[in-house]
């Protein structure tokens, strides 16, 4: 009985972890600077099969504003650029997908 109980705390623990993220219809917002503002929207990641644990904690840290993003990071293939490198997903650093991140 112990060792279900166990087993049961490390599955809602793991499935937790992911829930906390950004659950469904909510988003997480980031200034853009100049570019205007950036909205992360965890559905639209799913929706294209991307995985809660593809990004966390590897890529990013779990909670909100823990760490600093910026374009020179993700040109250099750090945080959203390990995938918006232009062969997973639209590269980051071509003009002309400004506004599929940055509203103003």
């Amino acid at each position: 009985m112990r060792i279900i109980a166990v087993v049961a705390m490390l599955v809602i623990i793991a499935f937790a972890g992911s829930a906390l993220a950004v659950p469904a219809g909510k988003t997480v917002d980031y200034e853009g600077g100049g570019a205007g503002k950036v909205v992360f929207d965890g559905k639209s990641h799913a929706d294209k099969g991307a995985k809660c644990n593809d990004c966390h904690p590897a890529l990013f840290q779990m909670k909100t504003g823990a760490q600093k993003i910026t374009m020179a990071d993700i040109n250099a293939g750090k945080s959203c650029g390990a995938c918006h490198n232009g062969t997973k997903a639209f590269k980051a650093d071509d003009a002309a997908n400004c506004a599929k991140c940055h509203k103003k």
